[in-house]
């Protein structure tokens, strides 16, 4: 048998080991990951090892492998690598936080991030981030990001939201106006490891929790759940046809696997809610008519204000290089709208201080649709990737293309019109506004809410994350028991503590 080397696109090892082994069947492989690049799929870039039979009359022996396909012969191998992680990463190492001698002032981390943001916005931020341990969190990613690279993590990467908090899940209507819950916001979304997500949730469960006056058992309990959740769906996916697991939509039939009962009549309300939260409804409420037959947008400060003329002509014309990264046959249907006016608006607790704005569309019949352009900077985790063992990614030619395909990457079902655009040389995404959402407050649940909560987000979580990680590495790694959600909600508990601690120490010094 003869062996070359096919180039494919070079995206670098993501699993944080080097060194180049060879196996018994002479396929290069990376110390420490599966033999085939089927058993990774982050590895689907990496040039590929093209076997060519002697003519044996087998397809094995007349088909090579192709780059960007699964090699043959790996459809075991997936479990019992993640199950020989173990080995290296004990599952009950997760539970396991050291403060880091050099780790950042709170202050000085919060400070660090204001920059590039819009100053006269930036107190608005800090407000709304000192309200509570829990908003402070959702305001500091890139300071755990910083702790959660010093912690143990297995190697195996997969696209991540990069804030994947307790308050960042809820419903969207698709392109038929039907409702699916999943992960919303993909402002930090990154390749890197799947650990950094799920104890990023679990720590924000416990916290929202907290502040809504539950028990600590209640904390820990919805902290394991989430974990727990995510170890079953990924177990159930890793049974799955590649087809069917890939496709498994985020709605009831899903969500119904976390065993999320009790928490069927708050989900009842947020979808009702979210069926009228559409563009006719925001712009009926935000826009008023104007002398010639248009509409346009009413100053309500601090959240929206309207734009000067440059500015909002700048904002138009960037929609023209939109247009070009949506599929060619969403195109007609925009040329049915015009544009009418620009807005700023004020969006989120961490993304306030960036530039987005609201752009309003209006076709024959006077009938609304609003976009939403937000400014798109690089994820906050990026520069931690590196003392994780992830070698950081290619460069990123534009922040929103990445936000679009990590989102994309992500969930089933994405917004039809999402996209990119630049303005005034600032990468943007441009996405629906009001698109029929809705979401879950979990500091208002009820204690048996918050448990159920937990468990459709651990689920949601890891149907978003077996998209580009190997869903039996991880249920191979995972295993049947509950080492790893103890683990995991230990670490919570333990994380909860200090962000309470960062949160204190933010309020009385800004």
């Amino acid at each position: 048998m003869t062996e070359t080397v096919a180039a494919g696109t070079a995206s670098g090892d993501r699993t944080g080991t080097g060194g180049v082994a060879r196996t018994e069947t002479g396929a290069a492989t990376r110390t420490g990951e599966p033999a085939t690049r089927a058993e990774d799929p982050a590895r689907a870039g990496e040039p590929a090892v093209i076997r060519t039979g002697a003519g044996d009359g087998t397809s094995a022996g007349r088909i090579p492998e192709v780059a960007g396909f699964a090699g043959r012969g790996g459809a075991g191998g997936g479990k019992a690598y993640g199950k020989a992680l173990r080995a290296r990463v004990p599952r009950g190492a997760h539970a396991e936080f050291v403060r880091d001698p050099a780790r950042p002032d709170p202050l000085d981390a919060v400070a660090e991030s204001n920059r590039g943001r819009l100053p006269a916005l930036t107190p608005l931020r800090a407000e709304r981030m000192a309200a509570s341990p829990f908003a402070f969190l959702r305001g500091a990613a890139g300071l755990m990001a910083y702790d959660l690279a010093r912690t143990p993590v297995t190697g195996v990467g997969a696209q991540l939201c990069g804030d994947a908090h307790a308050a960042n899940f809820g419903l969207y209507g698709d392109a038929r106006g039907e409702l699916v819950i999943d992960l919303n916001d993909f402002d930090e979304t990154v390749h890197g490891p799947w650990e950094w997500d799920v104890k990023r949730l679990a720590t924000s469960l416990v916290l929202a929790g907290r502040e809504a006056g539950a028990g600590e058992d209640v904390c820990a309990d919805a902290a394991r759940d989430a974990a727990g959740a995510y170890r079953r769906t990924m177990r159930l996916l890793a049974k799955l046809p590649a087809f069917d697991a890939w496709h498994a939509v985020a709605d009831e039939s899903l969500v119904s696997h976390a065993d999320a009962k009790d928490l069927a009549g708050t989900l009842a309300r947020v979808a009702a809610k979210a069926r009228r939260n559409t563009s006719a409804r925001f712009a009926a409420r935000s826009t008023e008519a104007t002398p010639d037959g248009g509409r346009r947008f009413v100053d309500a400060p601090p959240v929206l204000r309207r734009v000067g003329d440059a500015e909002a002509a700048a904002v138009a014309r960037a929609l023209g290089d939109w247009l070009p990264t949506l599929a060619e046959d969403r195109l007609p249907l925009l040329a049915r709208y015009a544009v009418h006016d620009v807005a700023f608006r004020v969006v989120g607790t961490g993304s306030v201080g960036t530039r987005a704005y609201v752009v309003l569309l209006l076709d024959h019949r006077g009938e609304p649709l609003v976009l939403q352009v937000k400014e798109a900077r690089p994820s906050v985790l990026l520069p931690h990737l590196a003392t994780a063992g992830f070698p950081p990614p290619e460069p990123v030619t534009h922040e929103g293309r990445r936000v679009v395909l990590g989102q994309r990457r992500m969930q089933v079902v994405s917004d039809h019109l999402l996209g990119w655009t630049t303005i005034d040389e600032r990468p943007y995404q441009v996405r629906q506004f009001r698109n029929r959402k809705g979401s879950v407050d979990p500091v208002s649940l009820e204690p048996a809410e918050l448990d159920d909560y937990a468990r459709m987000t651990g689920a949601l979580l890891a149907r978003a994350h077996a998209h580009t990680a190997d869903p039996r590495v991880i249920a191979g790694y995972c295993g049947k028991g509950g080492e790893f959600e103890e683990a995991v909600g230990q670490f919570a508990c333990a994380y909860a503590d200090v962000t309470e601690g960062d949160h204190a120490r933010f309020v009385a010094g800004r």
